[in-house]
């Protein structure tokens, strides 16, 4: 066995580890968060429910959605996980056009962080929509799990 590999062949083993990687790293992260207007933090979770229950129905290359919650500043974190940039343009043209203007009506959007490679297309359709978004591109870091 050779680097976690069960072939045991070196360079077998690293071409394999290297598409692992290159495949995650087609992976886009987006961390963004809306502040709720005074007494609309309820309305703002609901809202978002029900934006986390249609990416689970109808966007497969969503891979993960967490929701944080400070019901002290009526602030709502989320991140959200795409497979690839194909999957973050079908979510900014459905799920996120959808619900975008009710979301305006209760809450303050921004700031959105994109982090992978964000094709330019999403990223002019990104700030079209007025997001305070910045993007950037993978620099370094490790994963356990690969």
């Amino acid at each position: 066995m050779y680097n976690g590999c069960i072939c045991a062949i070196p360079l077998c083993c690293t071409i394999i580890n290297q598409r692992q990687l290159d495949m995650k790293n087609q992976e886009i992260t987006v961390v963004y968060k809306w502040t709720a207007k005074p007494g609309k933090g309820e309305e703002l979770k609901a809202i978002y429910k029900e934006v986390e229950k249609e990416m689970k129905a109808t966007e497969p290359g969503a891979l993960r959605v967490d929701c944080y919650f400070d019901a002290t500043t009526g602030v709502l974190m989320v991140l959200d996980l795409f497979k690839d940039g194909d999957a973050l343009g079908q979510h900014l043209g459905t799920t996120a056009a959808g619900h975008f203007p009710a979301l305006l009506q209760i809450a303050a959007p921004g700031p959105f962080l994109f982090c992978g490679e964000v094709p330019d297309q999403l990223k002019q359709a990104a700030i079209g929509m007025g997001l305070n978004a910045t993007f950037a591109g993978h620099a370094f870091g490790f994963n356990r799990n690969l």
